[in-house]
């Protein structure tokens, strides 16, 4: 079972032991989906785009199973004011990214980033690294139990905006859920929840995992949310 105290300590590992039943989907599909099934985004081949990791942290809310979010600040460079897992590129300290360096950022990262105990977080699972062609990021997706919360919030407003969570009863209302469509013609799945259009990369993740944890439920895929070119 997880327990880091802190990210620079010894290794983080991996561990299903004392899971909530209901997480047993989510596990499960960690174990069993093929890269292809969540994205046809997979990283060059040549070994091009820079490490990252995302933590995708479920809690235990007051309205059931949610997850943790951010909005990250209108003046980034890039992917600006969007909704997304906590998360960023890999620093040499995090180590080897083909070891446990993608777990560690995952978690240095969400502790930065809104101020979460990683101690609390016990890390189940990892889904195959996707890519994001806009920014060259190659990013892994580490699942994490929050066994035991920690208060959140803004650490940096120049880096986000706020910090949040989502009922996942409320990811999974298809009243919550729509198809954006992009200028270029890109179609994606999103969500419009606690005053957020959740899309993109993390809305796609979101989406994948939403269907093969068998949580999914039907919705109207012609229900559109247009994006302008900024986005």
């Amino acid at each position: 079972m997880t327990r880091a105290s802190h990210t620079q300590g010894g290794p983080v590992t991996l561990s299903k032991e004392g899971l909530p039943a209901w997480l047993d989907p989510v596990a499960h599909a960690a174990e069993t989906v093929e890269p292809l099934q969540l994205s046809r985004f997979l990283p060059p081949a040549d070994g091009a785009g820079r490490q990252s990791a995302v933590l995708i942290l479920f809690g235990e809310g007051e309205r059931g199973p949610e997850l943790l979010l951010m909005e990250r600040a209108t003046s980034l460079r890039s992917h600006a004011g969007q909704p997304s897992f906590p998360g960023g590129a890999l620093d040499p300290e995090d180590g080897d990214p083909k070891a446990d360096g993608t777990l560690r950022a995952a978690l240095r990262e969400a502790e930065e980033e809104t101020g979460l105990d990683p101690s609390g977080v016990q890390l189940f699972g990892v889904l195959p690294a996707l890519y994001i062609p806009v920014s060259g990021f190659v990013v892994t997706p580490v699942l994490g139990w929050w066994r035991e919360p920690s208060p959140v919030a803004v650490v940096d407003p120049n880096e986000t905006a706020r910090v949040f969570t989502v009922p996942v009863a409320d990811l999974t209302d298809p009243a919550n859920r729509a198809t954006t469509v992009h200028p270029s013609g890109h179609r994606g799945p999103a969500f419009l929840v606690e005053s957020a259009l959740v899309w993109g990369f993390t809305a796609g993740v979101i989406d994948r995992l939403l269907h093969f944890a068998g949580w999914e439920r039907p919705w109207d895929r012609e229900k559109q949310v247009p994006l302008d070119w900024r986005s």
